[in-house]
């Protein structure tokens, strides 16, 4: 049985690691209307093998009802579809991944957990392969 859940420990806080992800080295993935930046990063004793930031700017949507949506979307289309990632990562790295919304409008849940699952598949096939450079 896989585990749905999404905790604290998943989600990339550390100012530190987010200037790692997107700093130099990072790839990145686009499935309109979001992109995903990526980087592998050396697993510490305490990490998870995939930490998770999501984004959606002000500069898009004004108002924080429709930014908490899409959000709270993208929370739960990564919820369902992040077991191919954690079975994908080296057991001696950690990926950080960042959801960055590009587009002005909103978009149906259907639409977010296709490209969200999309996006997964194609870092997961990387990370895999062994394609995703490290530091």
């Amino acid at each position: 049985m896989t585990d749905l859940s999404f905790k604290k420990r998943e989600h990339v806080v550390s100012t530190r690691l987010i200037e790692t992800l997107f700093g130099s080295g990072s790839l990145s993935v686009a499935a309109f209307p979001m992109r995903a930046v990526y980087k592998m990063v050396p697993r510490t004793a305490t990490d998870v093998p995939v930490q998770v930031l999501i984004s959606v700017p002000k500069k898009h949507f004004k108002h924080a009802v429709d930014r908490n949506r899409v959000k709270r979307q993208v929370r739960e289309a990564y919820r369902h579809q992040k077991q191919p990632l954690i079975d994908a990562v080296p057991a001696d790295k950690s990926l950080l991944l960042a959801f960055v919304w590009l587009s002005n409008q909103l978009a149906p849940s259907t639409t977010v957990a296709n490209r969200i699952e999309k996006m997964v598949r194609r870092i997961a096939e990387k990370a895999a392969c062994g394609l995703v450079k490290s530091e």
